[in-house]
């Protein structure tokens, strides 16, 4: 849908058209370095990304929806990913939609990007989320459930999933935005 493009999902076996859909102006991916060029190809990635997984309830990407002002361009969307994303080491899949509008109504550009939460490793396979460590009592005693064993707690490998990395996302975003109304001389001020 955000693409605007027909994917096949091999993993549930359907295929999704939204080839008709209008007002999609850009659809690309950004890799970091340590992503195969094969990831490139939307379909492709998608797909790797669902069978990695191998759990259908699994969370796969975070998904970001962003205004984007009338008086910015694609640029600004790319250097976005680039610097605050790609940077990370993350994945991005960026598309731009600029809805037809009714008369007199005001204009809605924004960009979708996508995430997958799994991270790469340096050589380009795909590493954990989250691992799991033991729960300690605090004075360093390992917590047991009832039956006896090791009770285990999941900590994110990366922190792509906190709060304040989305604040400082918001944070960036509402910088770079800042910096382009007083370069173009415009009062207009974004919040975080």
């Amino acid at each position: 849908y955000r693409a605007g493009t027909k994917l096949e999902c091999t993993y549930y076996g359907e295929v999704s058209d939204y080839t008709r859909k209008g007002g999609v102006v850009l659809a690309e991916i950004h890799l970091p370095k340590q992503a195969p060029e094969r990831f490139k190809d939307r379909e492709t990635l998608w797909n790797e990304v669902e069978w990695i997984e191998g759990n259908k309830k699994a969370q796969l990407a975070h998904s970001f929806d962003i205004a984007l002002m009338n008086e910015f361009s694609i640029e600004l969307a790319r250097r976005f990913v680039e610097e605050q994303l790609v940077a990370r080491g993350m994945i991005a899949d960026l598309a731009i939609h600029d809805p037809k509008k009714a008369k007199d109504k005001i204009p809605n550009p924004h960009m979708h990007i996508m995430v997958p939460i799994r991270p790469l490793q340096e050589d380009g396979t795909w590493g954990q989320k989250q691992k799991k460590i033991p729960v300690l009592t605090p004075d360093g005693q390992p917590v047991l459930n009832q039956k006896g064993q090791l009770v285990f707690r999941a900590v994110h490998t990366t922190d792509w999933s906190r709060k304040e990395t989305l604040e400082e996302l918001r944070s960036a975003w509402a910088k770079m935005c800042n910096e382009l109304y007083e370069e173009k001389g415009l009062t207009e001020r974004v919040d975080a």
